[in-house]
């Protein structure tokens, strides 16, 4: 059994936040603002933002590092072995909200847990992933974000991939709308196959080939000419997005749960939303192809 190593997971964490950082800000031109916090129970983070960008309308790429004596009701319930241990919970997570309704929202998460007693293995895995939203789907790029998480996936077994995108389809789905929230990705947690230092490399690849399966989509959307009512669907659409993270997101519950710091938390919601009631897309528009082709799931690779 290999050893765990705290400490390499927090470098690499860091390292990719910057990574990830300097590349966006490669494609809008703006910087990130950076918030340096310190959590009372134990632990801190750093989070960047990027507002009225001239790409991206707003964006956030988090790092946290929590630890604490006991866990919250939550996360015991679910998993009654973690009860009486210490924990750290620590990761990257971003969300982009471009401004261009063409180019499409997407989010990534990667992170580790580990829980710890006295005269006891600890308890540990990593999780994460990551999924696209478009306002108006192109085959082209969704083909390509699912080609580039085929990719990474590869290496460790060829069931990881359909695996974990399938579990994508399954956690990224507004039960309540019937709807799934865009064309999915990757999405794994409780990982722990092959020992930590596998697992750890694992964690590594899906946090690496984030920025190659979006920015070659944000770079030839970010241009796009649109109107007025490109816009108002992109906001009605955000909606969706909003209401997810909000209802079901095991992050955003767990961070709010343990006392997490609300700003950074609540940073994936977008600047500008709209809801309607019982809004329809005109039959056979561009915005009903969203509906008809690309929410449904659908093996893209």
């Amino acid at each position: 059994m290999s050893t765990i190593d705290i400490e390499a997971v927090k470098h690499y964490l860091l390292e990719l936040q910057d990574r990830i950082c300097a590349d966006l800000v490669a494609v809008d031109g703006s910087a990130f603002y950076e918030d340096t916090w310190q959590r009372e129970a134990g632990g801190g983070g750093r989070t960047r933002v990027l507002e009225n960008g001239n790409v991206i309308e707003k964006g956030g790429v988090n790092f946290s590092h929590v630890f604490g004596d006991k866990l919250p009701p939550s996360a015991t319930a679910a998993r009654p072995e973690l009860a009486g241990r210490s924990f750290q919970a620590m990761g990257v997570s971003l969300v982009i909200h471009p401004k261009n309704p063409y180019a499409p929202t997407s989010h990534a998460n990667v992170r580790f847990f580990v829980a710890e007693k006295e005269g006891a293995d600890p308890v540990w895995w990593f999780g994460g992933g990551y999924d696209l939203t478009p306002y108006y789907g192109f085959e082209e790029d969704v083909v390509h974000w699912h080609q580039t998480a085929k990719n990474a996936c590869e290496p460790f077994g060829e069931e990881i991939y359909p695996r974990f995108k399938k579990w994508c389809d399954e956690y990224f789905y507004l039960k309540h709308r019937d709807e799934a929230r865009g064309v999915g990705g990757l999405f794994f947690d409780d990982f722990s196959e092959g020992g930590f230092d596998n697992a750890f490399a694992f964690m590594q690849a899906v946090g690496d080939s984030y920025v190659d399966a979006y920015l070659p989509i944000l770079k030839k959307r970010k241009d796009t000419e649109y109107g007025e009512r490109e816009r108002d669907f992109q906001l009605y659409r955000r909606g969706r997005y909003v209401e997810f993270n909000l209802v079901f997101d095991r992050g955003t519950l767990f961070g709010l749960q343990s006392g997490g710091r609300t700003e950074s938390i609540l940073m994936s919601l977008p600047s500008e939303v709209r809801w309607r009631y019982n809004w329809q897309p005109q039959a056979g528009s561009p915005e009903e192809k969203l509906y008809t082709d690309f929410l449904p799931h659908r093996e893209w690779v």
